[in-house]
């Protein structure tokens, strides 16, 4: 071969069939031999980059299976909203608040990665799937919280993480990098996630629940995912278990507020020294009495990881964007309710010996969702806010640090709730926000009349805003 004469120099090709192979390169020996001689010469020795192109998807295919993860993920989201009502343990409230959320970011991020596959944000949004819709109805039939938890986590969250890690081994590691990092991200949060969930379920069946009727409950939605095709659809499908609870009746979401044996409740008032038998802990009015109540409130935010649950349930399908803001709220929620219990803690109570409100609740449950919702943001949060920069002045002048650290994250929250809730709103109800105001105002009157909080004779439209912050609380 001569000097000037181009060399054949095939290359392993990244796809099956005709590919690179077909077209062998051309390559002169001088130009390579002077490539190796500047790569000998360059100083820094970096990193090789060891993945190499070689997928099973193509675009339309990787986007098919995202797809449908985006639409297993929103409808998880969606489900476990529903059921925030009716769990009664404390903790498993608390953390299906935390959950809730980490399925809307992992929704969240598959509808922005599909945006970049060619597909429209309006077509991700509309998407639906009856045998998936078919198979979450089922999975909330649960009979009670740890069966939830089987189906949520055990059965779906499990067969969806196992999913991920394999789309991460089968698609391009070079081409499809961010549909990787996308599913390493939410698999950040799969992972304390059902680890939670598997020591729940021990705890449960410790406790006496009975561990067969556990283990039925799994292999029936087991079969169940089994006979749509397992998460990505195109797995061998199995006979659909027979028969389906749904069949009989069903799904409703609850509306009634469960709490757990260690509780005592009130719900007739928002008072805590009228929930608390009418002794005062403090003198009213004390800082004391403040700081105490305003501990209180956060403990017993458990009521807003209902509401904000609840909503995300009712309003499905209206606007991803609200679904995803109200994730996100219902997650803050499940914080200030930590805040609450860690500080009652730190201040030397038993947190289960100081009753809970359950006022809020009792009235939202079954209400009208953007009457529940205007309740909780144009007079629960924006009544903190009112309050809470006089809170915090005090806190700095008594030297107490705790409420002080507290309440400033717990402002900061707020604030963004606020600014969050108009759009959701905007979402659920046509009505002006001074209708809607309101026919609140109206509403809860009638539900607080009800339950003895405030007496029959009182004009439904002499409850001021005031009233109702001090009554329902956030």
């Amino acid at each position: 071969m001569s000097q000037g004469e181009p060399m054949s120099n095939p290359v392993q090709s990244p796809s099956s069939g005709n590919g690179a192979c077909s077209f062998p390169a051309k390559s002169w020996p001088e130009h390579r031999a002077a490539a190796a001689e500047r790569r000998k010469s360059f100083p820094y020795r970096f990193p090789r980059d060891p993945r190499r192109m070689r997928g099973k998807f193509t675009v339309q295919e990787n986007a098919r299976r995202l797809l449908r993860y985006f639409y297993l993920e929103r409808r998880l989201m969606q489900a476990l909203g529903s059921w925030t009502l009716a769990i009664p343990e404390f903790e498993v409230k608390l953390e299906t608040g935390r959950h809730i959320f980490y399925h809307g970011d992992a929704a969240n991020a598959l509808r922005l990665r599909l945006s970049e596959q060619e597909q429209s944000l309006k077509m991700v949004d509309a998407f639906r799937d009856a045998e998936i819709d078919r198979f979450i109805d089922e999975m909330l039939s649960a009979a009670d919280a740890p069966e939830l938890l089987v189906g949520a986590h055990q059965v779906l969250g499990t067969a969806l993480e196992t999913t991920y890690r394999h789309h991460i081994d089968d698609t391009d590691a070079v081409t499809d990098a961010p549909t990787i990092r996308a599913l390493k991200r939410i698999l950040l949060d799969y992972e304390p996630m059902l680890a939670w969930a598997g020591a729940a379920i021990d705890a449960y069946i410790e406790g006496g629940i009975d561990e067969a009727r556990l283990e039925r409950w799994r292999w029936h939605l087991q079969r169940l995912l089994g006979s749509i095709g397992g998460v990505t659809g195109a797995e061998p499908r199995n006979d659909a278990p027979a028969p389906l609870r749904i069949s009989a009746k069903p799904y409703v979401r609850n509306t009634v507020p469960q709490r757990d044996s260690r509780f005592t409740t009130f719900h007739h008032t928002g008072d805590y020294t009228v929930g608390d038998g009418g002794q005062e802990r403090f003198p009213k009015g004390s800082y004391e009495d403040l700081r105490l109540n305003f501990i209180r409130t956060q403990r017993d935010e458990v009521d807003a990881i209902e509401a904000f649950g609840t909503f995300l349930w009712d309003i499905r399908f209206t606007d991803f964007k609200a679904e995803y803001d109200l994730s996100r709220i219902t997650w803050d929620e499940a914080r200030h309710t930590e805040i609450g219990h860690q500080s009652l803690l730190t201040n030397g109570y038993d947190p289960f010996e100081m009753p809970n409100r359950l006022t809020g609740s009792t009235c939202r449950g079954p209400m009208e969702p953007a009457y529940a919702m205007a309740e909780i943001n144009l007079f629960g949060e924006v009544g903190v806010l009112k309050t809470i920069n006089g809170l915090i002045d005090t806190a700095h002048g008594h030297d107490d640090s705790l409420i002080a650290h507290i309440a400033d994250f717990v402002r900061s929250d707020e604030r963004t709730h606020v600014k969050k809730g108009q759009h959701i709103l905007r979402c659920m109800t046509d009505l002006g926000m001074q209708d809607l105001e309101l026919r609140t105002r109206e509403l809860f009157t009638e539900c607080l009349v009800s339950l003895g909080a405030v007496t029959k004779d009182m004009d439904l439209f002499t409850v001021s805003r005031e009233d109702l912050e001090h009554l329902v609380g956030e």
